[in-house]
């Protein structure tokens, strides 16, 4: 289903076709991270009015997985990939990576979609080559867990997301 979906596929997007995108973006994480998650969906919703894409809240029941990701991925400006060591043993999340990936490529010539938050320390011969390709090539943050860090952690990721 990726292949023929992407395969030979270029959307044409002007300027002002940014409103055919449903969420401001998608959140890319581990399930083990959803605590994480929800404290970022009260910061960035509940305070700023940035709509998220969450797998668990907004897949639509009875569609395929792979299908759910795909769309959610195509109908949000953003992916944010909440990088964990959960998030890299989970088939899902890194397929989640791989077709944002794919998204920025072919469907967003290259317009910088993808953006890492370093949830978690993950010690560098841990990380798979393809999100050490995306570390490498992009900004990312990193979540400090502190009070002063955390604050300057919100503010720098929604002005990412506006």
């Amino acid at each position: 289903m990726t292949k023929s979906r992407y395969h030979g596929y270029k959307s044409v997007r002007g300027e002002d076709e940014q409103t055919d995108f449903k969420y401001d973006a998608f959140v890319s994480y581990a399930d083990e991270d959803l605590s994480f998650v929800q404290q970022m969906t009260s910061k960035l919703e509940g305070e700023n009015g940035i709509r998220l894409c969450i797998h668990h809240r907004d897949f639509v029941p009875g569609y395929d997985i792979a299908e759910n990701i795909i769309t959610a991925i195509n109908k949000s400006r953003k992916t944010i990939v909440i990088l964990s060591p959960n998030f890299i043993q989970s088939d899902w999340c890194m397929y989640e990576l791989h077709i944002a990936k794919m998204e920025e490529i072919y469907n967003r010539d290259n317009e910088n979609v993808l953006f890492l938050i370093c949830y978690e320390e993950i010690p560098a011969p841990k990380i798979p080559l393809s999100i050490m390709d995306v570390i490498h090539q992009k900004s990312y943050l990193e979540f400090p867990n502190d009070e002063y860090g955390n604050t300057v952690f919100w503010n720098k990721l929604h002005a990412t997301l506006v």
